[in-house]
């Protein structure tokens, strides 16, 4: 075989060896961040469930608003709704821009600070969410009170001591399951980051 053709015959090996690794290094980026998506689904998913429970909520209290009567009552349902609505969008769109960051088409620099800025949101948005939910914790026991008993809890209830009862029990859930919740959450953020970063290993 001639120098020449020897040379032809290399060439064209040379590019089916890059066309093949370049085809390998997409399959590798394309299953990294299926990995990853799904990390965050885990999130997604509960987050989901719980924007149709709170969306139920606000809607429940906006079709029974009539029977709130007091300036005050209504104050509290109109507040309480506000953040059953409010929440859910935020928290699902601070999950929507992590997993929907893009390895292919970005480099890894330039994902690494998406995630980053988008991973600071998120913290923001997780933990305005524990503030606000606490709040909503109180708002929302005059307004279930009046909406499912007829009764004011300010005026309509002479036995305190349920509530005296309910709210130390309520605010005790509420810590512990916001614990768990973060400790669920930080696990798959956590998993979610180390793909992130064995893509770099890979590159």
């Amino acid at each position: 075989m001639e120098l020449e053709e020897m040379q032809e015959v290399w060439s064209e090996i040379s590019g089916q060896l890059e066309k093949q690794k370049k085809l390998t290094d997409k399959m590798i980026i394309m299953m990294t961040q299926e990995q990853y998506k799904k990390k965050w689904n885990k999130i997604a998913y509960p987050e989901i469930f719980g924007t149709i429970i709170c969306f139920s909520g606000a809607i429940l209290i906006f079709a029974n608003i009539a029977k709130l009567e007091t300036w005050y009552n209504i104050l509290f349902g109109i507040s309480s709704a506000i953040i059953l609505l409010v929440l859910p969008i935020l928290s699902l769109r601070s999950i929507s821009k992590m997993s929907g960051i893009n390895f292919y088409k970005n480099s890894y620099k330039d994902t690494l600070i998406q995630y980053t800025k988008n991973k600071k949101q998120f913290q923001s948005v997780q933990k305005t969410s524990y503030y606000l939910s606490f709040l909503l914790l109180f708002l929302i026991l005059p307004v279930t009170s009046k909406i499912m008993g007829g009764k004011d809890m300010f005026t309509g209830i002479k036995n305190i001591w349920p509530l005296l009862i309910f709210i130390p029990i309520g605010i005790v859930f509420f810590v512990f399951f916001t614990k768990w919740v973060r400790k669920c959450y930080g696990k798959n953020i956590n998993e979610a980051e180390s793909i992130l970063k064995d893509l770099q290993t890979e590159e």
